[in-house]
Order: C-alpha cells, then sequence, then structure tokens
C-alpha cells in the first residue's frame, strides 16, 4: 500500500513537472502559442463572409435533361447498380480527411468519376479556403448520392421535395450537410458554423459560376444539392 502510495506521488509530480513545462514554453514561445490556441479558443472570430447561398437557385426542370445525358442510365433495382460499378460506370466514395460520407438509407456512398472529382475539389478549395481564417482540419458531412428508382419512390412518402425525376437517379449528384461541418477546434461558436455554411455556400458558388456545376440551396433539408455538369 505504501509503496502504491509512494509511486503515485512519484508520478503526479512528474507530471506537473512536465505540465508547468509546457505551459511555460507555450507562453513564451509564440509559434507554439499560435499553432495551439486556434484549437481552445471560444470566441467569434470576424470573419466578414458573403453569404451567396440564396443564388444557389438552380431548378430540375431547367437542367435535367442535360444531366441526364451525362449521367448514368437509371437502376431499378440492386442488380443494375451492380452492373454500373462492375462497368466503371460508379466509383465509391469513401470518409476521409476531407469529408465524411453519411450512413444513407435512400441512396449508395457512388457517384460517377466525374463527380467525384468535383466533390474532391470542392472539399480541397473549402478547406484551403477556412484555413486561412484559423479554423483546420474542416470536414463536412455526404448525406446522399446515387438512387435506385425505387428508393426515390420511398423517399418521395417522407419527403414530398424529392422529385421522382431526381438527378440522384444518374448517379451525378450529391447532397453536403451545411450544418454538420466539423473542425479542429475546441468549441465551435454559433458565428464559426456561420463562416463555415457561407465558406461552403462560396466554393460552390464559385464553381457554379465556372461552369463546374448546377446546386440548389435547400433549407428544408439542410444541405446544398450539387449536380456535376
Amino acid at each position: 500500500m505504501e509503496f502504491n502510495k509512494a509511486r503515485l506521488i512519484f508520478f503526479l509530480k512528474i507530471f506537473s513537472v512536465i505540465l508547468i513545462s509546457a505551459i511555460i514554453y507555450i507562453t513564451l514561445n509564440k509559434k507554439a502559442r499560435n499553432h495551439l490556441f486556434p484549437y481552445f479558443n471560444t470566441r467569434c472570430l470576424e470573419y466578414k463572409q458573403k453569404d451567396l447561398s440564396r443564388k444557389l437557385n438552380d431548378r430540375i426542370v431547367d437542367y435535367s435533361a442535360a444531366a441526364k445525358l451525362r449521367g448514368i442510365k437509371v437502376c431499378r433495382n440492386d442488380k443494375d447498380l451492380r452492373d454500373r460499378i462492375s462497368n466503371g460506370k460508379l466509383v465509391k466514395v469513401r470518409s476521409g480527411n476531407r469529408y465524411v460520407v453519411d450512413r444513407m438509407t435512400y441512396s449508395i456512398p457512388y457517384i460517377t468519376n466525374d463527380s467525384k472529382r468535383l466533390l474532391d475539389e470542392i472539399a480541397l478549395r473549402f478547406r484551403e479556403k477556412v484555413s486561412k481564417k484559423g479554423l483546420n482540419g474542416v470536414r463536412f458531412v455526404i448525406t446522399s448520392m446515387t438512387r435506385k428508382t425505387e428508393n426515390v419512390k420511398s423517399l418521395r412518402k417522407t419527403n414530398r421535395n424529392s422529385s421522382e425525376n431526381s438527378p440522384h437517379l444518374y448517379g451525378n449528384a450529391f447532397d453536403i450537410s451545411y450544418k454538420r461541418i466539423t473542425a479542429r477546434k475546441w468549441i465551435l461558436t454559433n458565428c464559426d458554423r456561420k463562416f463555415l455554411k457561407d465558406a461552403l455556400g462560396e466554393v460552390i458558388w464559385q464553381m457554379r459560376e465556372e461552369g463546374k456545376c448546377w446546386a440548389t440551396y435547400e433549407r428544408m433539408q439542410n444541405c446544398f444539392h450539387i449536380v456535376e455538369r
């Protein structure tokens, strides 16, 4: 008992010395302070980011025909999906250090090659943009990708806004949640979250202006609906 108590006291002393040394080092070392403090800062920073979300207002009727031509043949069932995947028409999207693939009920985590490149470019631009403001390690959540016709029918029972002619049927559409964005910061403030949403919206808007995608700001679903162009 005495031995265990003495060992515990010894480890506590070592821990105290390390902790005090670390505090002194961070206090005196400007580079270390600037690197670590953003993770623990709970204040709202003045990001002054434009909100371009409402300019993302493309309608399905305006681009459906073009999206259909660029996408895959509609999948009626699992067999059709397996055929598209085995033929290389669809590629799998996996969670990584730039985005997270959500657990999907009405779609599968596969999209066309061109759509995957578009998604990766959005993620890269978004990360580069917000890192300049001190928010590092950002990741957004992808909530929907390719659907079968039976998925659309099931979804329409719970979501009246879903379309029978959904671009998700063609494998070149995906939805990104603007509320479920994370960053390497201890506490994300409300203004942090607003900045992340607006910054993501601006990145998508810029790529839309470059003719790389169609996009819609879906307030009811809390997501940006994006279609490769």
